[in-house]
């Protein structure tokens, strides 16, 4: 009786087991919601699209894209949070998604880190510093040398408040000992043509974004946010290389699943990511947008978000930054 006992356990024990292993083995057995927290067209989305589309190449899976923006990219990734950690709802974010655990601390629907396995860094966008024809520095010790000779004169948009740009140049102001005035625009293009038209000294954004308008002579760029060049934009010196401080500052793309997603098709997704973002066609298109690609594991991808946490926490409370 025993025996039979100890048997019917194990049967009973392979049968709750079964359905787990068959799901596993199934997946994905429907389309899978891929939520890009911003609107069509920006680099974010531009270079999901890419990756989602070269995966659905290498394995013939049908993904589908769904563009929530708003809120800072809080509306998306809250609905990301909220989804059936069932291998069918996937989540892009960027450097605005670390900044929001300090600017919204206590506030959020969700938790940064724990509402979400990390799945894979795609790449990083390191950020260009540029200035209107008319601004009389000529490379970046000529800039700070001027910001020092006229405190609380020279002005720096950015894309909104908490946005990569806003706080690299912050970080920059703090490093320099610089007093400079922010000016928050509600998206890049108004910032740019203040720029163009004069009003506005400095604007710092992506490759993609800018150097389209530095190589036709609209404005000119003064250095890139990176410890080496950067593709897209090798005509452009390092900060370091133009004489300032050897800091850092970039847009990144990386994807994140619900919590408690099963491991085994997080690390699934994890593969197909790192292998489409390392194939040559995606490298050549990425390199055009400015993009360094990454694609790493699940576990790299974590440390890197909790690195980019700490360091824009320290950013945006030595600035005083406030969420708008």
């Amino acid at each position: 009786m025993r025996s039979f006992s100890i048997f019917r356990l194990a049967v009973a024990a392979l049968f709750l087991v079964l359905p787990a292993l068959g799901f596993a083995q199934a997946w994905p057995s429907k389309p899978i919601r891929w939520i890009i927290p911003y609107p069509p067209g920006g680099i974010t989305d531009s270079a999901t699209r890419m990756v989602i589309q070269k995966v659905t190449e290498q394995t013939g899976w049908t993904i589908v894209v769904d563009n929530k923006p708003g809120a800072n990219s809080i509306l998306g990734a809250d609905i990301a949070a909220r989804s059936a950690p069932d291998g069918y709802t996937f989540l892009t974010v960027i450097g605005a998604h670390a900044a929001n655990a300090t600017l919204y601390a206590g506030r959020l629907p969700y938790d940064v880190v724990k509402s979400f396995a990390p799945v894979s860094l795609v790449g990083i966008a390191p950020l260009l510093m540029t200035v209107n024809n008319n601004f009389p520095a000529k490379d970046m010790k000529e800039l700070i040398a001027y910001a020092k000779a006229n405190p609380g004169k020279v002005s720096f948009g950015s894309s909104g408040v908490g946005a990569a740009a806003h706080l690299t140049q912050e970080l920059f102001k703090q490093v320099a000992g610089l007093d400079m005035i922010h000016v928050p625009y509600k998206g890049t293009a108004p910032a740019l043509q203040d720029l163009m038209g004069g009003s506005l000294n400095i604007l710092t954004d992506t490759a993609s974004a800018l150097m389209p308008y530095v190589r036709g002579g609209k404005i000119k760029a003064i250095a890139a946010f990176a410890k080496q060049r950067i593709p897209g934009a090798t005509e452009v010196p390092t900060i370091v290389e133009a004489g300032g401080p050897a800091i850092e500052g970039s847009t990144w793309v990386l994807f994140l699943a619900p919590s408690a997603t099963p491991r085994d098709i997080v690390a699934r997704m994890s593969v197909e990511t790192a292998k489409a973002v390392k194939s040559p066609e995606l490298k050549a298109r990425f390199d055009s947008l400015g993009i360094e690609g990454v694609g790493n594991s699940p576990e790299q991808a974590a440390k890197f978000l909790d690195d980019e946490i700490v360091k824009w926490a320290k950013v945006i409370s030595a600035a005083g930054v406030k969420a708008e």
